[in-house]
């Protein structure tokens, strides 16, 4: 990487971010799933990340200041889903719910619950809250809320490269934000699963669901958990494998985007279209046998409009 105006993980007077230089890295992997290929290389200008994940604490400024209402918290426009079940129309979010044994991993529905009044401040629905969980990232966040809270901040979500630039910290060939193995000396270096998915996690990283934010050594340039714990969403609109390889990389281009607007049938509701962007970094729920997406380079498709327990984001800041 060129080194930009700061030195690299230098962090920003004032606030908890860290500077990512500019330059060009090697983006995707042609070792893992199909939608992570082809590795290419990607250029992107220097800039700011937060540190860690947006938190409940400072989730909770948010909303205090501005009044805002997640998208969780709405109930939703019967004309926006024509066919949806009457009660599929009521605020609420995707929770997680560990199973009781082995089930078939094809169908997400056996461990993704629809379940009413589950926001960020009730994360497991009525009755539940945040009590004790206030520097764990925050959850059923949809992109709206997102990208509210980024302006607020006075910061914007970053692009699918500038977040994986950041989360590889200079590191292109390792598999993992530290190195090559996912833990060495049998050190667990992120919150994920470990165990038979979805219905036995042994917690050997000391962790059942989310963890604090800062509870995993950072990476090179500084930010915390930025593989496992939370997927974080980016700007991108989703698509299904990256761009082809300039020709050049000396004329690959500055701070690729994503494609237009994508849409995508919902898994829970296949009569309903819904637009999906780009989230990285993995979750707590990833497992060696189901999701091995806890690294820099994987990538995943969320619909716009749904909260779901494993879903939070980072912001930046653009010179």
């Amino acid at each position: 990487m060129n080194e930009g105006p700061a030195r690299p993980g230098q962090t920003h007077e004032g606030e908890a971010m860290a500077w990512i230089p500019g330059g060009s890295f090697m983006m995707g992997s042609d070792q893992h799933y199909a939608e992570e290929r082809p590795r290419h290389s990607a250029k992107v200008a220097g800039f700011w990340m937060d540190l860690t994940t947006v938190t409940n604490r400072e989730f909770a400024r948010f909303v205090a200041a501005t009044g805002h209402v997640t998208v969780a918290e709405r109930p939703l426009d019967p004309a926006l889903y024509p066919g949806a079940a009457p009660e599929m129309l009521v605020p609420g979010a995707l929770v997680f719910r560990m199973t009781d044994g082995p089930v078939d991993t094809r169908d997400i529905r056996n461990w993704w619950h629809w379940t009413k009044g589950a926001c960020w401040h009730a994360p497991e629905g009525p009755g539940s809250d945040i009590a004790g969980r206030e520097d764990h990232p925050v959850v059923h966040v949809a992109f709206e809320d997102a990208s509210a809270y980024a302006a607020w901040a006075g910061k914007v979500l970053p692009s699918e490269a500038e977040w994986e630039c950041a989360a590889r910290g200079g590191l292109e060939d390792a598999e993992f934000a530290w190195g090559s193995e996912l833990a060495p000396g049998g050190v667990h270096l992120a919150n994920t699963w470990q165990g038979p998915f979805p219905w036995r996690n042994f917690e050997a990283d000391g962790f059942p669901g989310t963890c604090p934010v800062r509870s995993f050594p950072p990476n090179t340039y500084g930010l915390f958990e930025v593989c496992g714990n939370v997927w974080e969403w980016t700007q991108d609109w989703w698509a299904a494998k990256h761009a082809a390889d300039p020709e050049s990389p000396c004329c690959a281009p500055e701070n690729p985007r994503g494609p237009g607007m994508e849409g995508s049938f919902d898994p829970l509701q296949p009569t309903i279209r819904i637009p999906r962007k780009v989230v990285k970094g993995g979750s707590f729920l990833c497992a060696p046998s189901y999701c091995r997406r806890y690294r820099p380079a994987a990538r995943h498709a969320q619909m716009v409009d749904t909260g779901m327990s494993h879903i939070g984001f980072r912001c930046i800041r653009r010179p």
